[in-house]
C-alpha cells in the first residue's frame, strides 16, 4: 500500500512482523508525507531503517522507555508510529538533520525530534522540538 509517491506501508512495518494497530496508521501516513517532502527536496531516495516498532520489538532492542511503579512504559515515538530512522546515501546524518531543521523552520515539515547517530538520522513528528546526538567519535 502506497503512503506517498515514494513510500509504502511495508517500509514502516515493525521488524518483528507484528501487525500495526489501526490507530497507529494515521501517524505513519503523516510521517510518510513528511519524509516525502524531504525526499522531494533532496531529490534522492530515503531508506527507512526503522519505522513503527511493536512494543515487544522496542523492548527487545532497548528502545526508549521509562519505569513507573515497576512497570515498563514505552516512550519511543516509534511505538506510536511517529518516528523513522532514515539514511540518505551520500549524505551524512548531520547534513540531513540540517536540511530537516530548515524545512521545519520554513513550515514544510512537522516539528519534532531529530536525533543524529553515526549511520542514520532519527526524525519524528511529536509536534515539539527535541534534539540530540548519539554520535560516537
Amino acid at each position: 500500500m502506497k503512503l506517498s509517491k515514494n513510500f509504502s506501508l511495508s517500509e514502516f512495518e515493525s521488524k518483528d512482523g507484528q501487525p500495526m494497530p489501526p490507530e497507529i496508521f494515521k501517524n505513519v501516513a503523516l510521517l510518510a508525507r513528511n519524509l516525502q517532502i524531504l525526499r522531494d527536496f533532496i531529490g534522492q531516495p530515503i531508506k527507512i531503517n526503522s519505522g513503527y516498532r511493536s512494543p515487544a520489538h522496542n523492548k527487545k532492542i532497548g528502545g526508549a522507555h521509562k519505569i513507573v511503579n515497576g512497570q515498563r512504559i514505552e516512550t519511543s515515538q516509534h511505538v506510536k508510529g511517529k518516528a523513522a530512522d532514515i539514511v540518505v546515501k551520500g549524505h551524512k546524518p548531520e547534513l540531513v538533520a540540517e536540511i530537516v531543521i530548515e524545512l521545519i523552520k520554513n513550515g514544510r515539515m512537522t516539528q519534532g525530534g531529530i536525533g543524529v547517530y553515526n549511520s542514520f538520522l532519527h526524525y519524528d513528528i511529536r509536534g515539539t522540538a527535541a534534539r540530540w546526538s548519539q554520535r560516537k567519535k
